[in-house]
């Protein structure tokens, strides 16, 4: 599998990551780790002040008339939070509750970002409200569209909306961001940060061993005082096309195929295509929420045509969004809808969600 001529940001991106996550030797990535701990101390200091004030009460969160649900993590990147928030809210949707989706929307460049998308192509009767002031949200989805819950989308470090449960995804196959904070590492806050979680998730926990399943929970247990941590999975389903219009995923094995995503973990990624059986000539990983521009889309047609004419070209759904195209350079393009899928804690997340909801009315008699 080829990873050559990566466009200059997925080019920055890989070198980054080898940084941190120490798999680069040499002089001049240990001075730039030790740059990029220093950097951290400042970002560290200002992280754990801000939590000791709300902690303490010297700052309060802002609490509104209907429960609150977060679903957040304590590391930059993927950790599977819009297939979760999808989950949520889809969830409530089926209990007739009206909910609604808060977020910041970040890569949104003043527009509906890619997770937002998404969650309108996949949950149609979900609104999604995105702004910088979460209060402030939360207010109008109550008051103007008479929401009963609503999902705070990446929210665990916005403290000021108090939630009444904090869902946080831990990625299995990165679960401490390398060990350190921003920008030495990939974590927003201390591993510490846990405590507040109500309930913890183990994200891709299908693409680690049972072995390092069961380490990681005892790992975690530490942090969650015994608390529960679930195990969940993000299952494709199907191959969509720009018109939303889906494929079975059976066609893919054994065709030639070129693999790119703007995702947090480009690797999951790169992971679930390559258990589907196809064969992925290159794959091309750009940042997470990455604005496609032409040259982009150029230099992606140039790959593509370098290819057999039955090829594929695979991508996320976040970034099929960006591009609604059907094809480049003659081969068909399509995104990979993930879903995901509990396989353990389902009646756990199901139990601490319907806590929440007021009982249904009675019928009249």
């Amino acid at each position: 599998m080829s990873h050559r001529a990566a466009p200059p940001s997925a080019d920055r991106l890989a070198r980054y990551r080898d940084v941190v996550s120490g798999q680069a030797h040499g002089v001049l990535p240990s001075l730039a780790r030790a740059g990029l701990w220093l950097a951290s101390l400042p970002y560290g200091v200002a992280v754990r002040v801000r939590n000791l004030l709300y902690d303490r009460g010297w700052l309060r969160a802002e609490r509104v008339a209907v429960p609150v649900v977060c679903v957040g993590n304590l590391t930059v990147g993927g950790t599977g939070k819009t297939p979760f928030v999808e989950y949520v809210a889809g969830y409530y949707r089926r209990r007739d509750r009206l909910v609604a989706v808060l977020s910041r929307g970040y890569g949104g460049g003043g527009g509906r970002n890619d997770e937002a998308r998404v969650l309108e192509d996949n949950l149609p009767d979900v609104p999604h409200l995105q702004g910088g002031d979460r209060v402030a949200l939360a207010k109008a989805a109550i008051d103007e569209l008479e929401s009963e819950v609503l999902v705070l989308d990446d929210g665990f470090q916005h403290r000021r909306l108090a939630r009444d449960l904090d869902i946080v995804l831990i990625d299995a196959t990165n679960p401490a961001g390398f060990g350190h904070l921003l920008p030495r590492g990939l974590l927003r806050e201390p591993l510490s940060g846990l405590r507040r979680a109500g309930l913890v998730v183990l994200t891709r926990s299908d693409q680690v061993a049972d072995a390092e399943r069961q380490r990681l929970r005892t790992w975690l247990g530490r942090y969650t005082r015994g608390g529960p941590v679930l195990l969940a999975s993000h299952r494709p389903v199907a191959l969509l096309d720009a018109a939303g219009g889906e494929e079975a995923l059976d066609g893919l094995r054994g065709r030639p195929a070129l693999a790119f995503c703007g995702l947090g973990n480009p690797d999951g990624f790169r992971r679930t295509v390559a258990d589907l059986g196809a064969d992925v000539r290159e794959f091309v990983a750009f940042p997470d929420h990455h604005p496609y521009a032409r040259a982009d889309v150029e230099a992606l047609a140039r790959r593509a045509a370098a290819l057999p004419a039955d090829a594929v070209l695979l991508t996320s759904q976040k970034d099929l969004v960006k591009l609604r195209v059907g094809e480049l350079a003659g081969r068909s393009l399509r995104a990979l809808r993930i879903r995901l899928h509990l396989e353990d804690g389902a009646d756990e997340l199901h139990r601490r969600l319907d806590a929440l909801l007021p009982p249904d009315p009675e019928p009249a008699p």
